[in-house]
């Protein structure tokens, strides 16, 4: 029985699946891998900055100007759509087999395949809202925007409701995550390297017999898993929920 026919069969058997996904979920849609791409960014001055210093809350807050600039050359992705790992998950959830989507990406694609019950803990950047008035824009009106986005109301400046690093994860949003993988019978983690916390420490609240993940490199957490899949996991999860 190859990999991919033992997952099926425990997709099948299986009442409450909860699927928790990184980077590698939207590579095929063509939005590369942050952390495996390594690359810097050069700031005006001709000092390399690496991008986890730039998209700090600090760095945004003194050097706003050179953020958003780099946010909106190399955060935004606006011609990306669904793969199959997504149109999968979709489908998962439709059939009232998978029970909540946990993603640590910010591009919104699962809502846009139909997944409803997502949860976004790195938040998204297809929200975004004023710091002052908490007015909600659009993704467009930020990109269309000069320079730095401002609210048409107040003035004040506009953010991406996206978690940025020395930031925390939203508190709400955290629980109902941990609640959901700790009430799971399949656990399936896909497209992450699980070594950045808190996010990846998930894990540790499954209970089930079910842990399942799908990543082209190990992880810490391959010991714990019941399956270890190496394929591209658009093409592992668009094969689970194929008609036989």
């Amino acid at each position: 029985m190859t990999d991919i026919e033992k997952l099926k069969k425990i997709v099948k058997k299986a009442k409450n699946i909860v699927f928790f996904g990184g980077a590698g979920v939207s590579t095929s849609s063509g939005i590369p891998d942050f952390r495996g791409t390594g690359g810097l960014y050069t700031d005006a001055d001709g000092d390399d900055i690496p991008p986890e210093l730039i998209l700090s809350i600090d760095y945004a807050k003194n050097n706003t100007e050179k953020f958003y600039e780099y946010y909106k050359n190399n955060m935004i992705y606006p011609d990306a759509k669904p793969n199959g790992a997504h149109i999968a998950l979709a489908k998962l959830e439709k059939a009232g087999k998978l029970s909540a989507v946990i993603t640590q990406n910010i591009d919104g694609l699962h809502t846009e395949a139909g997944s409803k019950n997502v949860l976004e803990l790195h938040g998204s950047v297809l929200k975004n809202y004023c710091v002052n008035c908490g007015k909600a824009h659009s993704l467009e009106y930020v990109m269309q925007s000069e320079g730095v986005p401002t609210c048409e109301l107040c003035g004040a400046k506009v953010r991406p409701d996206v978690v940025l690093y020395g930031e925390g994860l939203d508190e709400d949003t955290m629980m109902e995550a941990g609640e959901a993988i700790y009430n799971a019978d399949v656990l399936i983690v896909g497209g992450t390297s699980l070594t950045v916390n808190p996010a990846a420490s998930f894990v540790r609240l499954y209970r089930g017999d079910h842990l399942i993940i799908i990543n082209k490199t190990p992880t810490p957490y391959d010991c714990y898993a019941e399956l270890i899949i190496r394929d591209p996991i658009d093409e592992v999860l668009s094969a689970i929920v194929c008609e036989d």
